[in-house]
């Protein structure tokens, strides 16, 4: 009897511990330097779904996940285990926590307990040539090349990255996993079409080398700036030390993280002896104009007054001078203007800001002399450029009733001649008729309101049914509620006029969430190239696409550029253009 007790409980205390389930976190060290790799795995003995792994947020995915699953049966016992492997690389120094990964096993969430793991400086690896990560890391370099460390204040600067590859080395393919922030500068990249292998030069050995991006950078801060690295996990073919029957050595394939230098640069403020006055920030080399598209005219006939800036430099970086004109003329809003291209020495081409003149009498007015003041980089002094003064003849039309006031001034006023008939037009007697009361029983008003519920009925039913139908419409409500909250952004954005950061906030997200609503995607997705890419899987025709993009750039510009109320409300009319357009386009 003791016997089969003693049994009873021994099996009972199997199967119990045969039901225990374990879910752990095991790394490969609990220390190791910036430059290894660490592999972390998250094992269960008990299979289980909806595997949640921990952020990594102080490291680099760089492999995984990968999944393995051992099912043995020994000795009648079942033995089961499954694992999650990542692989990592540390993104700096320090000691950082590896946090709870999550799995749900029969309906339960289990979790694994934090691990402490401390990054040390660089080690010095064992250089062994027949180990692959070894061979791999001496024939592969990432370079970010700068074409000048010691600019002045928005002065046009290049970075090119290169990759350069040893002759009896290849690469598979390669994937940007950390792109640079220009957070102290106002970039652009310039497209790099294709991959053209060259032949150069590293530390003195001949190397293959593409150029992966080329990125053009106005820095609008002084001092020491920092532009971030480009940072790459590379397939890697490495000959190995094992040949086949002809000596012909075979290739190994490793994975391998590689990461441009942060760069350094020092900007230089710009000289404060000889600033003129109406400096604006221009820094380059430019041509000025003021014109007009016509000498004399009729009085209430419109002409355009244009004043343009054209040259090399950070054209989308100042802003442009206003010209002062008599008061007799009604001067409307400016229309700007940019034909911009950014290349790889920097912007070319000409902005321009045209108003619309309308004079009310006839008269001779003159336009004063309008100047433009720059850095100019090659003499590294200010110079100022001014337009000739014009004259407006206006011929025909209506005299003012004083003499023309021909004094510059900034605000426009029209001059109403006196005349005795202006009130002519009032009516000062009424024709008053009187009100006939009607009987309220039995008048139309009566039935109306009589028999008026019974007939709203049906339209009440439809109304509810039609409501139910759209409540239970849920991809219908999250796409209605977003179109909803980009209607509210640019309605922000109108209320916003004149105040920069505001409007352009505003305006920002209203792009975003109508984007978000008709592509399905989350505002985390966008960015600029995946825009582009998916609007062109649309088959939105281009200048829809460019006029988008440009509104994108306009709210980054915000941040850096001096905009004036004119430029808003160009970029607010634009953006309810752009939207319409997409809109018809994408339905």
């Amino acid at each position: 009897m003791k016997r089969n007790i003693l049994l009873l409980t021994f099996f009972i205390s199997g199967l119990l511990s045969a039901q225990e389930v374990s879910f752990d976190a095991k790394v490969s060290k609990k220390q190791l330097g910036i430059n290894e790799r660490l592999r972390v795995d998250f094992t269960m003995n008990t299979d289980g779904d909806n595997f949640e792994p921990p952020s990594f947020e102080n490291f680099t995915v760089v492999g995984g996940p990968s999944q393995s699953i051992n099912n043995s049966w020994i000795n009648g016992v079942r033995s089961f285990s499954k694992s999650y492997s990542y692989f990592l690389a540390p993104k700096k120094r320090g000691e950082f926590t590896i946090g709870q990964a999550t799995i749900e096993i029969d309906g339960k969430t289990y979790k694994t307990l934090p691990v402490k793991i401390t990054v040390t400086a660089a080690i010095d690896k064992p250089k062994d040539p027949n180990d692959p990560n070894y061979i791999a890391s001496e024939k592969i370099h990432l370079v970010a090349e700068i074409s000048n460390g010691n600019p002045y204040l928005n002065e046009a600067i290049t970075v090119v990255y290169k990759l350069y590859v040893a002759q009896n080395t290849g690469v598979r393919n390669w994937r940007e996993i950390d792109s640079p922030r220009y957070n102290d500068f106002w970039s652009q990249n310039i497209d790099v079409k294709g991959i053209d292998i060259k032949q150069g030069t590293y530390n003195g050995e001949d190397y293959r080398y593409v150029v992966l991006r080329k990125t053009v950078l106005y820095p609008q801060k002084t001092g020491k700036l920092t532009i971030e690295p480009l940072s790459l996990d590379i397939t890697v073919e490495v000959p190995s030390n094992r040949r086949d029957v002809f000596g012909r050595s075979f290739m190994s394939t490793v994975n391998r993280t590689v990461a441009s230098r942060n760069r350094v640069i020092n900007v230089k403020p710009l000289p404060e002896n000889g600033k003129p006055e109406n400096f604006s920030g221009a820094v380059g080399s430019f041509d000025f104009k003021v014109t007009t598209n016509k000498e004399s005219l009729k009085a209430t006939e419109a002409l355009e007054l244009k004043v343009s800036v054209s040259g090399k430099g950070n054209l989308k970086l100042f802003r442009l001078p206003k010209p002062t004109l008599p008061s007799a003329l009604e001067v409307y809003e400016p229309e700007h203007s940019e034909k911009v291209n950014t290349r790889t020495s920097g912007m070319q081409g000409t902005i321009s800001d045209s108003y619309t003149v309308v004079p009310n009498f006839q008269g001779s007015y003159p336009i004063p002399k309008v100047s433009f003041s720059y850095f100019d980089l090659k003499t590294k002094q200010y110079k100022t450029l001014t337009s000739e003064r014009l004259i407006i003849e206006v011929n025909e039309g209506p005299q003012s009733a004083g003499s023309t006031n021909n004094t510059p001034g900034v605000l426009t006023e029209n001059i109403i001649p006196a005349n005795l008939n202006s009130f002519s037009s009032f009516k000062t007697s009424t024709k008053f008729q009187p009100i006939i009361s009607e009987p309220f029983f039995n008048s139309n008003l009566f039935w109306f309101l009589l028999l008026g519920p019974f007939l709203l009925i049906p339209f009440i039913m439809f109304v509810v049914k039609r409501r139910t139908t759209r409540a239970l419409d849920v991809t219908g409500n999250k796409i209605r509620k977003t179109n909803r909250l980009a209607r509210k952004y640019l309605s922000n954005a109108k209320k916003s006029l004149g105040q920069k950061e505001q409007f352009y906030n505003a305006l920002e997200r209203a792009l975003h969430n109508y984007l978000k609503s008709k592509l399905r995607l989350e505002t985390s997705e966008f960015n600029k190239e995946k825009i582009e890419e998916l609007l062109g899987n649309k088959n939105i025709n281009s200048a829809t696409l460019e006029g988008f993009i440009s509104l994108l750039t306009s709210c980054e510009l915000a941040r850096y550029t001096p905009l004036s109320t004119v430029d808003m409300q160009n970029d607010y009319k634009k953006a309810a253009g752009v939207i319409n357009d997409l809109d018809k386009q994408l339905n």
